[in-house]
């Protein structure tokens, strides 16, 4: 009896043991699949930037201004200029980011630096992720060069 109440713990230690496992590779599951999309979605955005490469010269490069639903892409597509084309693709690009990353913490930001032959692009995706028993804050940064033709 004393030996099947032992071999009883023993069981259940490595059941345990299984199931914190298990949570252990979901969480990190997780995380990967958060950086995978973060990482797509800078290629994404530095893609689109490639694209559209007459946006402007920095500092006054449309990709570093305000995002707006302009309608140059689709079906009912208008014809735009290259700063209303950027501003398009930072708003869909930015859509794209708080509903692919769980949570819909994700934001992006595009920074162009003055006074780069050819012009920089600093591209940072920033999500929310639980860690522990709190959230921290992740970051994938990139920086890509675009010259102007």
């Amino acid at each position: 009896m004393v030996e099947m109440l032992v071999a009883l713990v023993v069981l259940a230690v490595g059941m345990l043991g299984v199931a914190i496992l298990f949570g252990i590779s979901l969480h990190s599951g997780s995380s990967a699949i958060s950086r995978m999309q973060a990482v797509n979605l800078a290629a994404d955005i530095a893609d689109r930037i490639r694209a559209n490469r007459r946006a402007g010269i920095a500092p006054n490069n449309a990709y570093s201004g305000a995002a707006a639903d302009n309608g140059c892409t689709g079906s009912g597509a208008v014809s735009c200029t290259p700063a209303q084309m950027a501003a398009d693709d930072l708003y869909h690009w930015q859509r794209q980011l708080s509903q692919a990353i769980a949570g819909g913490t994700a934001t992006g930001t595009v920074v162009v630096t003055p006074g780069t032959t050819p012009q920089s692009y600093t591209i940072t995706v920033s999500w929310n992720e639980r860690a522990g028993v709190g959230v921290t804050t992740l970051q994938y940064q990139t920086t890509v060069q675009v010259p102007a033709s």
